[in-house]
């Protein structure tokens, strides 16, 4: 096992080339836990894209990659997932010193992600066409899938390896090249994957990676270029939509995951410490910083003084440090702006009369970016935390009467990516994951994503489906060919 440093790279990777930026130019990587730098990478230009382009379009029009059985890149891919798995600790610790999440939920991610890659090499083999009974006697009508090119991945910082794995081990089973575009705050996690990748055999540019804090004019280049046939991306409401408009000229291939707004309800029906259970795991996952993160939480009237005095004692036991600490369970938020925004939205509910019932401070004392976790009841539909996604260890609870308000509230938003809500009752059970309006429903579960689960939402929360079999069709084109004046004589 090699040590820390070793995969730590320094530099990005074009056409199987580790280089740096034509400018020359860095920024500074730096631990959001205490600030300190513990890496420097090339902040890569247009010009930079643009070469990371070229070489995945050369990738893929050579016999290295597209022309592969799909056995052959299912081995590659199989190749890769067993140097991720190997190196598990390493790219933990990478991650939890550049994201500041705690070390065990960077070994989570790290086994997670790589679900991804294996689940993909199965996948690449399965990859499966038509043959359509024709209704002309002489003709067959055959469909087949095929790649659509050159994909460009855009992967946000919070998951900084699963959000690669899930989009790049569907793009390369289907036999397309990638140009990965990582978060400005995590980028190292990337290069340590991309390395692997590299050492698992995947021919030169078939994986580039552009490591940039100049993401606009990159994103631009990425929507507009006739030689990217596709466009992945996880992040904010607002940029998808921006990518999605640069897209259309083109009429690209776009996969949106964007932010959601996820209620969590409570039932009078429902187990509730079971319920407490999945609130704790859907909310302080990476200190509330996850896109399914749920963010109204909605409890009905007969268990709802039980259900926040139990939230609320889970809450204060909470081990709040350094993520590399092995029993720190909260880490600190990603940056200066996200912690502005949490704090400004709990304060923007304390000045409306909500009810901080515990945390909504700062802790200076442990770090500049800590936050304590927060319950806030009694929250007014005019605050933000109800309006908006927080993105933060912020609890808000808004008490119901019955299921037809529980269901009218949770749907009161333009975003649907996860919803969640907890009831021992069979009937109500069904009537309710059919009625919210999001892309994905955890019944008496609050952590439902897997690989093996179509991934994404509804709404304003985005387009496409990541993950599960279903994670190939953005990476493929279905081709129709007739067969035609058969004789069969």
């Amino acid at each position: 096992m090699r040590s820390f440093s070793a995969l730590v790279q320094t530099k990005a990777l074009v056409n199987g080339n580790w280089i740096d930026s034509c400018s020359r130019q860095t920024f500074e990587v730096k631990n959001p836990a205490n600030g300190q730098v513990i890496g420097n990478v090339p902040d890569m230009t247009v010009e930079d894209a643009q070469q990371a382009i070229d070489a995945a379009k050369q990738a893929y029009e050579s016999k290295e990659w597209r022309a592969l059985t799909a056995k052959d890149r299912s081995n590659m891919l199989k190749k890769w997932h067993s140097l991720i798995e190997k190196h598990t600790q390493e790219i933990a610790e990478i991650m939890t010193a550049e994201s500041g999440k705690p070390i065990n939920e960077s070994k989570g991610e790290v086994v997670y992600g790589n679900a991804f890659v294996e689940w993909f090499a199965e996948e690449a083999r399965r990859i499966y066409g038509e043959i359509v009974p024709s209704g002309q006697p002489n003709r067959e009508v055959i469909v087949m899938k095929q790649p659509i090119g050159v994909a460009a991945l855009i992967t946000p910082w919070n998951f900084p390896l699963a959000m690669i794995t899930r989009k790049a081990g569907a793009a390369l089973a289907a036999g397309c090249t990638v140009v990965v575009k990582p978060s400005e705050d995590t980028p190292l996690t990337a290069l340590a994957v991309a390395k692997l990748a590299e050492e698992a055999g995947i021919p030169k540019g078939v994986i580039n990676v552009v490591t940039t804090k100049k993401a606009a004019p990159i994103g631009e280049l990425f929507c507009k270029s006739p030689d990217v046939r596709g466009i992945s991306f996880t992040g904010s409401t607002q940029v998808g939509k921006l990518l999605f408009r640069n897209c259309a000229d083109g009429i690209k291939r776009v996969c949106l995951e964007l932010g959601g707004n996820a209620p969590f309800i409570v039932f009078d029906s429902a187990n509730v410490d079971k319920a407490v259970d999945g609130a704790m795991a859907s909310k302080f996952r990476n200190c509330g910083q996850t896109c399914v993160s749920a963010n109204r939480f909605f409890v009905q009237e007969g268990v709802y003084d039980k259900f926040v005095t139990k939230l609320k004692e889970r809450v204060e036991a909470l081990k709040i440090g350094d993520g590399k600490s092995g029993d720190v369970q909260i880490g600190p938020l990603i940056n200066q702006m996200q912690y502005d925004k949490v704090s400004g939205f709990v304060e923007d509910a304390r000045s409306k009369k909500a009810n901080i019932i515990v945390g909504g401070k700062g802790l200076k004392e442990v770090g500049n970016l800590f936050y304590a976790p927060t319950i806030v009841t009694d929250v007014p539909t005019s605050a933000h935390i109800y309006t908006e996604e927080v993105f933060g260890p912020v609890v808000s609870i808004i008490k119901f009467k019955d299921e037809a308000e529980a269901v009218q509230k949770a749907n009161d938003t333009k975003r649907g990516l996860a919803g969640y809500f907890y009831s021992e009752n069979l009937q109500q059970v069904f009537r309710v994951a059919k009625r919210l309006e999001v892309g994905m429903v955890g019944v008496n579960e609050g952590i439902i994503s897997s690989p093996e689960a179509p991934f994404g939402g509804v709404k304003e929360s985005g387009v496409g489906r990541e993950g599960s079999r279903h994670g190939i069709d953005d990476y493929v084109d279905i081709k129709y060919i007739c067969m035609g004046n058969l004789k069969y004589d």
